[in-house]
């Protein structure tokens, strides 16, 4: 199946263009050690074909390893989780969104765009000296997902061309 990979970037916090607040969605810390760290990754993945909806036991164990400062937050709407958010911070203090995303249950209920403020907010405060906050996303995500990013003050500055198979 052809896949275009979308790279999109924020070099300031001030490019930050936030959505309208939302009540009752909130980001909490996530332990790394919580079973939603796996489970929300699947159920999130799943519909998109993400290869971590079919990851085995022991490559969630290498996934873990590979990355010990890699930070979770949970998405909860009203108290119920709702979404996942992972972080990677970086050498030249850059912050790699790495997991973003909402539950089917919580898609098209219009929570997308405050969830991914809150993400990019929480990501300019993980260190003091954040230069550079980055993601990436798929032509097989959900369709909306690129224009939330880009409505959110992100900038294109990379794609690539694939299959993913």
């Amino acid at each position: 199946m052809r896949e275009i990979v979308t790279y999109v970037e924020m070099t300031g916090r001030d490019q930050l263009a936030p959505a309208g607040p939302v009540p009752g969605l909130a980001l909490e810390t996530l332990d790394r050690d919580s079973p939603l760290v796996v489970g929300m990754q699947v159920e999130i993945g799943a519909p998109y074909g993400w290869k971590c909806a079919g990851r085995t036991d022991q490559e969630w164990a290498v996934w873990y390893a590979e990355h010990p400062d890699r930070l979770f937050r949970l998405l909860t709407f009203h108290g119920e989780p709702a979404g996942l958010v992972t972080y990677d911070l970086h050498p030249g203090d850059e912050v790699e969104i790495e997991t973003f995303g909402l539950t089917p249950d919580f898609v098209g209920r219009g929570l997308g765009g405050y969830a991914l403020t809150l993400a990019l907010r929480q990501a300019w405060e993980l260190t003091p000296t954040v230069a550079r906050v980055w993601l990436h996303t798929s032509s097989l995500d959900h369709p909306h997902a690129l224009r939330n990013y880009h409505r959110r003050g992100l900038r294109t500055f990379k794609t690539e061309d694939g299959d993913r198979g």
